[in-house]
């Protein structure tokens, strides 16, 4: 049987390529493949990466980044301790260390709304696939281009026709 490993820092993803059948990263971006890329050397053949991504087709970008903004903000804002938080960390290692800091210092100060405005559109934008079905559908090949084997997704029924139909 398979084991996948949910992993989010550099020293767990390192034995999760050394140990296990693949990986369950909690935030990928394909445009930044090289925030993994040595700790995935280790990697056997065959290793396998399953990438969550929030899909959510929607006439305007921004309304589609409206609850991936929401979800980060609470993640990167107020899970874990203020000197130690793993997804801030990621947020950092991913290009967007200032923001990061601004997003927790936000959220602990109780202003939840201004933290979840202070996630940048554009790391929200790269960890998901968000508006009109045509951007979607061209933001797919870049998943696709990138090491992620398969792409987990949550949704009604309709969204998971629509993603169906978009990878044919």
């Amino acid at each position: 049987m398979p084991i996948f490993l949910g992993a989010e820092g550099p020293k767990n993803v390192t034995q999760t390529a050394e140990i296990a059948d693949g990986w369950l990263p909690l935030y990928y971006s394909p445009y930044r493949q090289e925030v993994y890329a040595d700790q995935l050397k280790v990697a056997k053949p065959g290793f396998e990466i399953s990438a969550m991504a929030i899909v959510s087709e929607t006439d305007t970008v921004e309304e589609g980044l409206m609850p991936v903004k929401a979800m980060l903000g609470f993640y990167i804002g107020g899970m874990g301790a203020k000197k130690r938080n793993f997804h801030k960390d990621l947020m950092g290692r991913m290009g967007f260390e200032e923001e990061a800091n601004q997003v927790q210092e936000l959220f602990f100060e109780g202003k939840r709304d201004e933290a979840i405005a202070a996630v940048p559109d554009a790391f929200a934008d790269e960890i998901s696939l968000v508006g009109p079905r045509e951007r979607i559908k061209e933001k797919l090949q870049d998943w696709e281009n990138s090491p992620v084997t398969s792409l987990l997704i949550m949704g009604d029924t309709n969204l998971l026709r629509t993603m169906a139909e978009l990878v044919l």
